[in-house]
């Protein structure tokens, strides 16, 4: 495909295109995943649900999505990623329309898991398709471009769902997906060029995405529920068991097979497995803030939930400004400096969360949030360009599934530890006990940042443009360096 002629006179490199494309995928998946929270109480109230019922239309989401990662990253080296890409739109388009016109809450929750199955296939096959397609001297800087979407997409789907909610109607949070969804398809079907995938003939392992899947459950709903029912309860250990031992299974099943869904000896390479821990601790620090704000804030300082969430927007919005600068740097000094640096910074901006006070000024907590948004923002893109990079090219779909998986798991246990902590101070029944609960999570967050700093520190330094077997892999993809 040549540069496209644009009606000012210009020419725009086709690659940016694809850009743009895989962008409005991660800005719909990253909106969608935070614009249903707000309405929930409206949907709840509309088809006469109770809360416990309504709250599975936000957990099944991820439920599926966490299951699919995996799956889809193998289907997309098999059959390539385009074909997934374009079957992920499909999906969550019709899936989203579906959303809007369910008459109950169980057919919505249905819906939701048909919804999350697109959302599986754009996640998983994005960040695929944009190392497929520019150069590694451009990767850090266009995987931080892809971050700053899902960072604005987390900033405005509360924003967008209380409008739409307020002026349409809880239905058109899901509607507003279909134009926007059909736009896109459009754009993926045209500018997304089709690479060959691996012509190796290489069988689909169905057993083990089962098993992940399975354990993936596991996991999300001992996490999800133990919050509910208590960390001891025996129904919660028992999950949490068996998704040990599931994962076990896992990994004994996919060394035995000559073609398994997950290639074991990437976590070899020092760049890869450290990439992925990192990402792990990265997000089981930022979302243990998503947890704990809320109660400090609206429990214990008394805020409403709108002026709460006009705080709250201050962690993405520093995410949003950071994630390209830094993007761009990696492709310059390497990637793991920035991802020192992000990292180091989450922890200071997590321990001065742990020291707040209940007087605490709401403008001090803010430019902590600030703090800690600036850290993450950093991060991402340089150690997301750590581990694509350090891929093969016949298993960048798979490296795009674990470092996405990375994320959802991340998310659960920071969600998990954070609950287990706080609700195991707040159980001592005191007056300060809240506040206790609150300072003793964000503590164990800037743990978990501090010891990324660390796993970030330890892995060898990914060379801007990429190690030579790196550079070899993206020049064997046709056209891959084309206007660079």
């Amino acid at each position: 495909m040549g540069f496209v002629q644009t009606k000012f006179g210009g020419k725009l490199d086709p690659k940016w295109w694809v850009m743009v494309s895989v962008g409005v995928g991660s800005l719909l998946g990253a909106i969608d995943m935070s614009v249903v929270n707000l309405s929930l109480p409206i949907i709840r109230h509309d088809l006469g649900s109770s809360v416990a019922m309504v709250q599975w239309v936000v957990s099944i989401y991820l439920l599926v999505i966490c299951g699919l990662l995996l799956a889809f990253g193998r289907l997309g080296d098999l059959y390539g990623y385009k074909r997934l890409y374009i079957f992920g739109f499909v999906v969550f388009t019709a899936a989203s329309a579906l959303c809007g016109m369910a008459w109950s809450v169980p057919l919505l929750i249905a819906f939701r898991a048909l919804q999350a199955v697109g959302a599986a296939a754009l996640h998983t096959c994005g960040p695929a398709i944009l190392t497929s397609n520019f150069p590694s001297q451009q990767r850090g800087q266009v995987l931080g471009v892809q971050s700053f979407t899902v960072y604005f997409g987390f900033m405005a789907g509360p924003v967008l769902g209380g409008w739409l909610t307020d002026h349409f109607g809880w239905r058109a949070i899901f509607y507003i997906n279909v134009p926007v969804g059909l736009a896109a398809l459009v754009l993926s079907s045209y500018f997304i060029p089709r690479r060959d995938p691996n012509k190796q003939g290489e069988p689909f392992d169905v057993s083990g995405a089962a098993l992940f899947t399975a354990a993936m459950v596991a996991l999300l709903i001992g996490l999800n529920q133990g919050y509910d029912r208590g960390w001891t309860s025996p129904l919660i250990l028992a999950l949490l068991a068996a998704t040990v031992l599931l994962l076990l299974w896992f990994v004994l099943f996919e060394r035995r097979l000559q073609h398994p869904l997950v290639d074991l000896k990437l976590f070899r390479d020092r760049v890869f497995s450290m990439s992925v821990a990192s990402a792990v601790l990265n997000y089981i620090s930022w979302y243990s803030t998503l947890f704990l704000l809320p109660f400090y804030l609206i429990q214990g300082r008394g805020l409403s939930p709108s002026h709460a969430g006009l705080l709250f927007t201050m962690q993405p919005a520093a995410m949003t400004l950071a994630a390209p600068i830094s993007g761009t740097l990696s492709d310059r000094i390497g990637t793991r400096r920035p991802a020192m640096f992000g990292m180091a910074i989450l922890g200071t901006g997590m321990f001065l969360l742990s020291r707040v006070r209940p007087d605490s000024s709401l403008a001090h907590i803010a430019a902590i949030l600030a703090l800690c948004g600036l850290g993450t923002g950093s991060f991402i893109a340089p150690n997301s360009s750590a581990l694509l990079g350090s891929a093969p090219k016949d298993r960048q779909g798979i490296a795009s599934g674990i470092m996405a998986t990375a994320r959802y798991v991340g998310m659960i246990l920071g969600v998990g530890i954070a609950g287990a902590i706080f609700t195991t101070i707040l159980s001592r029944h005191t007056s300060m006990a809240l506040f206790e609960g609150v300072k003793a999570g964000f503590f164990a967050a800037s743990l978990a940042a501090f010891l990324g700093c660390l796993t970030s520190a330890v892995r060898k330094e990914v060379r801007p443009g990429g190690t030579p077997v790196q550079a070899e892999s993206l020049a064997a993809v046709p056209g891959a360096n084309e206007g660079s």
